[in-house]
């Protein structure tokens, strides 16, 4: 802007201005926070700016769709499927199949093709791997903010499956996540400041999930964990306030907590206990079984029974489904009932393809899912 057209500005569009150029992501009701204004007072101002062809709309049309950010593992999976009963110590006939995986970097593909403005903070190889998950992952999500780490390999996940689609085995080549460090968080903290949610796996170190939910809690954004496995329970904040979704399946669960989930009042006190250590809300899913919830405001357990004739193909990405789908419909505005059915209504279609997300995943996919159980 030259220094004409600045003086021609007050002082509170000049702060503003400033503000924006810094971070184009940043939010009405940040700038309005950051000046000692009313939000409506600070539309006016952007609304004046873009009259005097200041700001020409693009940041604010990236603002009032402010991307979902998720952060964590983006991953190379190879499955493989046996053709008969699988037999140890020996080879076995399989199937296999290759795609681009890891959880954050499922959740992202799902809600990119749900249509909503998602990025991908994970760290990789600049290898071959990477290649893969570039070419399957970019359509969907902005994956600029990668880092790449000299020496070091993509992320790996290899699953053997038996012959009805059920993991009997996997391995994780996971080392490079380490990476993903608090500074990247606090290098990226503009974006995230922006954002409309926040998704953190536990691929993340413990100290990077902190500093995210740290940042979720000053800025008070949405923010979900995703467990990952029950070994990487661990990398859980010690404090789990300002966690908006705690999303864990009933084996980590029961690591985490050291408590067997057999009983109705077990269940409670699971959600209990998980809501007394901080989150908002815990969702706790259960295979076929379907998911418990419990919230704050509504601390009872609830059941979710998924519908008995699922198809199961693979199962490799359905809970990363489950997690997208349940995410995209709260921050639609539904009830947690409602968005926990769209997310075992996702998981449910993903469970029946080869894919670890499905093609024909779309916008609406969820509402369809909910309508049809309430029906």
């Amino acid at each position: 802007m030259d220094r004409f057209r600045r003086t021609e500005l007050t002082e509170n569009e000049q702060k503003i201005f400033s503000l924006i150029r810094k971070n184009p992501y940043i939010s009405q009701q940040a700038l309005a926070d950051s000046i000692s204004l009313s939000r409506p007072s600070v539309a006016n101002i952007i609304s004046s700016l873009m009259k005097k062809e200041l700001i020409k709309g693009k940041a604010y049309i990236v603002n009032e769709t402010a991307p979902v950010v998720c952060i964590g593992g983006a991953n190379v999976d190879r499955k493989y499927t046996a053709k008969q009963p699988l037999q140890w110590g020996t080879s076995n006939p399989t199937s296999s199949v290759q795609s681009a995986g890891g959880v954050a970097r499922n959740v992202a593909e799902n809600l990119g093709r749900m249509e909503m403005d998602t990025v991908l903070i994970t760290a990789a190889g600049n290898d071959v791997d990477w290649q893969l998950i570039h070419e399957a992952t970019s359509p969907f999500a902005d994956l600029e903010r990668t880092s790449f780490i000299p020496g070091a390999t993509t992320g790996s996940y290899s699953a053997v499956l038996s012959p009805d689609g059920e993991m009997a085995l996997a391995m994780a080549d996971m080392e490079v996540f380490e990476a993903i460090t608090p500074a990247v968080i606090r290098q990226n903290e503009a974006l995230l400041a922006g954002s409309a949610c926040l998704i953190a796996d536990l691929n993340c170190p413990k100290e990077t999930v902190e500093e995210v939910r740290k940042t979720a809690h000053r800025g008070n954004i949405p923010l979900a964990v995703l467990a990952v496995s029950a070994p990487k329970m661990k990398r859980l904040p010690d404090s789990l306030d300002g966690v908006t979704w705690l999303v864990t399946n009933r084996k980590e669960t029961e690591e985490a907590l050291g408590l067997p989930l057999e009983s109705p009042e077990e269940w409670q006190q699971a959600c209990d206990q998980w809501l007394a250590a901080g989150t908002e809300k815990i969702i706790i899913t259960d295979g076929a079984a379907g998911a418990v919830h419990a919230s704050r405001s509504f601390p009872k357990a609830q059941h979710v029974t998924a519908p008995t004739s699922a198809v199961v193909v693979d199962v490799t990405g359905a809970g990363d489904a489950f997690a997208a789908a349940m995410i995209r419909s709260q921050l639609d505005g539904a009830a947690l009932e409602e968005s926990v059915q769209a997310g075992i209504g996702n998981a449910q279609a993903t469970l029946a393809v080869s894919e670890t997300v499905r093609r024909d995943l779309h916008a609406s996919s969820i509402t369809n899912y909910t309508e049809t159980e309430a029906e």
